[in-house]
């Protein structure tokens, strides 16, 4: 061990000991967390579905835990923060189970790769009404579809919201701010866990990777290099996630012309705002607007924040009507996004409670670990770390950057999984329970045998049943369908449900009939917000 090797595990060694202190520890019991699992609708036949948002779901604008994603026929899932996973997951079966009371014959997808398609120009946006928040949302996801094509956006996931408690933060505050702010302390600590999470982010991309093969409508009209399964499957021998890939939401155009900073929230704002107020000459030929239809938001590199692809973001929660940029950049990181997770399409929810306690004990390793500011190098093998274990990840022997040292995918899981035991254990003190580190040696499982990870065994069940990817899904989805509707909703929970849907109508109700500005008016207030944080 060198001497600076030293250093680093008494430094990590040193935090762990504080996070053991009888006024730290219980607190790691209350990790806030909430899930946002996406889903396409589709029919019988597994084709998407093109009718409108359900009725009973109310409106897809103002609804707390029901929205929609890109098109009309993706839905968003929300749980609200909870303390507790069971909490969490038990609410996102219930909403599940809420959705399936008026869905009809149609039913929820359950893979990240679509179903069968329609051509692009086909697959309806998702509508929000006359509100200009509302025009605001469907001319941003018409910009995606010039850009990126309608198709891409119909890849699903499973986005995993995570904060320590304002208590814990106060406490490591108290100790080792150091003469900053609470706010400034938090922030910095939060970019110090996503730097580090990004340089780790190949292994949940590997370990729960669930995209390996796609339907033949999604590369319709696309270059790719993917082999044919069958007449209606393609895919990579050893893939694990194409979700994450070049197919996907790790697009060429944003990994070629946009670098968002981690080094500190400043750099991380002032990069992003960079990008949106950043002309993109392939989107100046698109145009913003033609006659009186608006194209997309602008023809800069990105619309708006939200169309920056990322394995992890940085997030707040800003008042209604606040450009998001400005309050994380005035009030902090509240929270982290991560957004690399497939939907595992084995289990109704997409998600289940040994994922998400590694995903802690991952997010809680990365905030104790030291961590290294990212120059253009780190980046570069981030990128291309990623990059190689979406195609390769399940062959053993793939060598993979590890700040300039070459290992084997192997080597670096099996030691980074050894590397985090401490911190698993540490949770399971905290809560009472064996399932950190029983999740944890699961992990250490798959990485042992890359034939048991979740893409292997999709592909082996595939092969054996006979059935393309989008029969294999559509098998899935239909069990599911059963196992929600099999389990009806207390009349309570039933009404709770309808009460939230009304009021989701009486909000988008009262949102256009308030709106007075012109919305050319508003779109223009909405950039100036943007150059109004690159000015000061």
């Amino acid at each position: 061990m060198t001497s600076r090797e030293a250093k680093l595990k008494a430094e990590f060694d040193d935090r762990m000991i504080r996070f053991r202190g009888e006024d730290c520890l219980p607190l790691l019991a209350s990790i806030n967390r909430g899930v946002e699992r996406e889903t396409l609708r589709v029919t019988p036949e597994g084709k998407l579905a093109l009718s409108p948002h359900p009725a009973h779901l109310g409106s897809k604008l103002c609804h707390p835990c029901i929205t929609t994603d890109f098109c009309e026929s993706q839905l968003e899932l929300i749980t609200p923060v909870a303390r507790d996973v069971t909490t969490m997951l038990d609410y996102l079966d219930e909403v599940h189970r809420f959705v399936y009371t008026g869905l009809g014959d149609e039913a929820l997808w359950s893979a990240s790769m679509p179903c069968r398609l329609p051509t692009d120009g086909e697959i309806p946006l998702a509508y929000y009404g006359l509100s200009n928040l509302g025009r605001l949302k469907t001319t941003y996801r018409n910009g995606l579809g010039y850009r990126y094509g309608r198709t891409m956006q119909t890849i699903c996931a499973i986005h995993y919201n995570f904060s320590l408690p304002d208590e814990l933060w106060n406490i490591l505050w108290q100790e080792t701010g150091q003469g900053e702010s609470l706010q400034i302390f938090r922030s910095r600590r939060y970019f110090e866990l996503m730097r580090n999470f990004r340089r780790f982010s190949w292994l949940p991309v590997y370990l729960f990777g669930a995209s390996p093969a796609v339907g033949d409508s999604f590369v319709r009209n696309r270059s790719h290099k993917l082999q044919r399964l069958d007449d209606e499957t393609l895919y990579a021998a050893r893939a694990t996630s194409l979700r994450n890939g070049n197919l996907g939401y790790q697009s060429d155009i944003q990994a070629n012309a946009i670098s968002i900073c981690y080094n500190s929230l400043d750099n991380y704002v002032d990069t992003l705002v960079d990008a949106i107020l950043t002309p993109y000459e392939p989107y100046t030929r698109i145009g913003a607007k033609q006659g009186d239809v608006y194209r997309q938001l602008s023809t800069s590199l990105l619309q708006a924040e939200a169309e920056f692809y990322t394995t992890i973001r940085a997030k707040c929660i800003p008042p209604p009507g606040r450009n998001f940029l400005k309050e994380l950049s005035s009030g902090g990181v509240v929270y982290l996004e991560v957004r690399l997770l497939d939907l595992n399409p084995y289990l109704p929810l997409g998600i289940d409670e040994a994922e998400v306690r590694f995903l802690d004990t991952l997010l809680l390793y990365s905030l104790l670990l030291d961590s290294p500011e990212h120059g253009d190098a780190l980046c570069q093998s981030v990128q291309e770390n990623v990059h190689a274990v979406v195609y390769r990840g399940r062959d053993p022997g793939l060598l993979l950057n590890d700040q300039g040292r070459e290992r084997t995918i192997r080597d670096w899981g099996l030691s980074l999984l050894q590397a985090m035991q401490p911190v698993a254990e540490l949770l399971d003190r905290a809560t009472g329970s064996g399932s950190h580190c029983e999740s944890l040696g699961q992990q250490m499982a798959h990485v042992r045998n890359p034939e048991s990870t979740l893409s292997a065994r999709m592909l082996a069940d595939m092969q054996t049943e006979k059935l393309s990817f989008v029969e294999f899904a559509l098998a899935r989805t239909l069990a599911h369908r059963k196992y929600f509707e099999r389990r009806p909703l207390p009349e309570a929970s039933m009404a709770a449900f309808r009460r939230l849907a009304v009021q989701s109508r009486d909000s988008q109700a009262q949102l256009e009939v308030s709106d007075k500005m012109d919305f050319d008016d508003y779109l223009a207030s909405k950039l100036k917000d943007y150059r109004d944080l690159a000015d000061a």
